[in-house]
């Protein structure tokens, strides 16, 4: 499978062969097709300042699909529901293992759900809260106070959480900042540019660590 453990460096990525993300598309009921203009702004942005080579057009892959393993970096959102069969459990716990990166973004109304069914994938793990220290927060950019608030939710602050697996940060969870929403169009939900540049530099930090931390 073409999981490409491409992850050595940044400058170590060919130009000539562009890199993919994509949205994960789940059963459940849940709306996973949120934040329809997030990705696109988020590749454009990253191969801009991190000189990647994302594909900026948007796609979708499903969590049991054999092409999730094509992908560098997988962004999963959504406000309510979300069920993984066993097979998709499965293929999401082997891509990750083998080197690719989810990153789960609450647009709220998504945890109780999604820390069950990541029990599913990864039942021997327990999403922890990174560090303010940990080195995602400070990438490209710096962010010394740890994960942006982008939109109000309950009053709550925003928390980063991981899966780490033998050493590796598998799985980045952004709670209660809705980093998907400050990546949309401006017109969307009429952020202010410096709501929308440190939601855009928050998602480069996750990117440029996914694809470094080896």
């Amino acid at each position: 499978m073409a999981i490409f453990l491409l992850f050595a460096s940044l400058s170590a990525v060919g130009q000539s062969e562009k890199l993919k993300m994509a949205k994960l598309k789940y059963n459940g009921g849940g709306d996973w097709y949120a934040n329809k203009t997030a990705l696109p702004n988020l590749a454009r942005f990253c191969n801009q300042y991190l000189r990647t080579s994302f594909d900026e057009e948007d796609a979708v892959v499903e969590v049991g699909s054999p092409e999730l393993f094509d992908y560098s970096y997988i962004y999963m959102t959504g406000h309510g529901n979300v069920v993984f069969s066993s097979s998709e459990a499965e293929n999401l716990r082997n891509y990750l293992v083998s080197g690719g990166f989810l990153h789960i973004d609450d647009n709220y109304g998504l945890d109780p759900y999604i820390r069950l069914e990541m029990k599913k994938v990864f039942p021997e793990l327990e999403f922890i809260e990174l560090p303010l220290d940990h080195p995602i927060y400070d990438q490209k950019f710096k962010f010394e106070k740890g994960l942006p608030k982008i939109h109000e939710h309950d009053n709550k602050p925003p928390q980063g959480f991981g899966l780490i697996y033998e050493g590796r940060l598998l799985c980045y969870y952004s709670y209660e900042s809705d980093l998907g929403n400050g990546w949309e169009d401006k017109r969307i939900h009429n952020d202010t540019e410096a709501v929308r540049q440190n939601a855009l530099r928050m998602g480069a930090n996750i990117i440029a660590f996914a694809l470094t931390q080896y």
